[in-house]
């Protein structure tokens, strides 16, 4: 499994007046999709994708039809469970 994750960031361009987004496409096997969360506040969909460079990620998910408007190297914090 590639070992770099990466936090890609997908805008709103609608003004805010779209329904929440349609899901994140299927990524092929050399990437893999960690989480995306809709934040609907920033209107902005974040997804943490794990694979072997900025480039390759950008691509895939480029060739998997969602738009990239940022990609960052993101790190994770906290492992595990969702807190209540």
């Amino acid at each position: 499994m590639p070992n770099q994750l990466f936090a890609i960031e997908r805008y709103d361009d609608t003004g805010g007046h779209a329904a929440p987004p349609d899901p994140f496409p299927k990524l092929p096997a050399h990437v893999h999709l960690a989480g995306a969360y809709y934040l609907p506040a920033d209107e902005v969909v974040i997804a943490f994708v794990r694979g072997a460079d900025t480039e390759t990620v950008r691509a895939a998910v480029a060739e998997a039809g969602w738009r990239v408007d940022r990609i960052s190297p993101a790190g994770r914090i906290r492992q595990g469970e969702d807190v209540r």
